[in-house]
């Protein structure tokens, strides 16, 4: 176990931004994230919890407390049942299913972080999320004080949410278990219309697993969401908005907005998203409001790649950041009625 005071947060994050923290204590075995945990609970100390750092927004004036980087490792395979230590990196995970022929995260390729963090945000894109393939995952109650193994049903997973989300001081995750599938080399079904078209299948086909996995990759890359230190585009998040689901009613109320702004015959993304509820774009809202890729003169822009993204182009502050993201969310409500949510957990900030 490392321990150091004092030190600066931004490194330890995708966005470089986040001041310094009181003390970092870096874990690698599970038995030294409990020991680290305990520690700060019975000293009632503050406790930040940094897997990746890839969906964190944190404060220009750092963390008073204990931040606990879990770096833990361990990828085993039994068949198609996979446990990842919380630590593991979630892509590198991703690329060694591929490679054992394993199919059920091969488009979540790219997707940075750790494997620790996927359940709590219900991570997903390109038509899969983790909810899917997950069967258990162990964590540390905090409440408890003990070692609990969730089945995916008591876990609470719907759209980039989950029980761990709803009460984010309970549980530190340790190991994420998952069941994947033996499909002679190929993909699971396609789900995504994007993925498909750049395959040149219909969705619903399989691809050979390598071939979806890299047509993802390639797909993210694109957009800046594949991590390149030179890259200031991908100096984010990933999407900073979650896409909005709305009843019936908020959906009615939002077409009349488009149809009052853009005209009658624009028609904005629309999918069930289940009980009457219909889920639109984030990335569509935000463009059409007219905050356009690249958009911003400070050191805190839209991505020149996707709207959806904020990027830090290298000497921006935390507070630059919310102020471009306010800036958005305040003109997305304005011309459509909208709410953007931030999909990052920020600390010590809010929106």
């Amino acid at each position: 176990m490392q321990e150091l005071h004092d030190t600066p947060l931004a490194p330890l994050t995708t966005f470089r931004l986040g001041g310094p923290v009181t003390r970092l204590i870096t874990a690698v075995t599970d038995d030294e994230v409990i020991a680290a945990v305990r520690e700060a609970d019975d000293a009632g100390v503050p406790l930040l919890i940094i897997g990746g750092g890839s969906n964190l927004v944190i404060s220009d004036k750092g963390f008073e407390g204990t931040a606990l980087r879990i770096a833990t490792t361990g990828f085993s395979l039994d068949g198609t049942r996979l446990e990842l230590a919380a630590g593991e990196n979630w892509s590198d995970a991703v690329a060694r299913t591929v490679e054992a022929g394993l199919a059920g995260v091969e488009c979540m390729a790219g997707i940075p972080g750790s494997a620790g963090a996927t359940p709590i945000q219900n991570v997903g894109a390109y038509g899969q999320e983790v909810s899917a393939t997950i069967t258990e995952v162990v964590a540390y109650d905090r409440r408890a004080r003990e070692v609990v193994v969730l089945p995916s049903a008591e876990c609470g997973f719907s759209y980039r949410h989950s029980r761990f989300k709803q009460d984010p001081s309970r549980y530190v995750v340790l190991r994420v278990r998952f069941a994947l599938e033996d499909a002679g080399g190929l993909s699971a079904p396609l789900r995504y219309a994007e993925t498909a078209r750049a395959l040149g299948v219909a969705a619903g086909d399989r691809v050979p697993l390598a071939a979806a996995r890299e047509t993802v990759l390639r797909l993210r890359a694109g957009k800046g969401m594949v991590l390149d230190p030179e890259d200031h585009d991908t100096w984010s998040a990933g999407s900073f908005f979650t896409n909005p689901v709305l009843t019936a009613a908020e959906h009615a109320a939002f077409l009349a907005r488009v149809a009052d702004r853009l005209g009658a015959d624009v028609a904005p993304p629309a999918y069930p998203a289940g009980d009457g509820l219909v889920k639109t774009s984030a990335a569509w809202l935000i463009d059409k409001a007219g905050f356009t890729k690249g958009y911003g003169s400070g050191p805190a822009r839209i991505s020149t790649k996707h709207t959806l993204a904020l990027t830090n182009r290298g000497s921006a502050t935390t507070e630059d950041l919310l102020a471009l993201a306010r800036e958005v969310r305040d003109g997305v409500r304005a011309a459509f009625g909208v709410t953007l949510v931030n999909e990052p957990v920020t600390v010590g900030v809010s929106l």
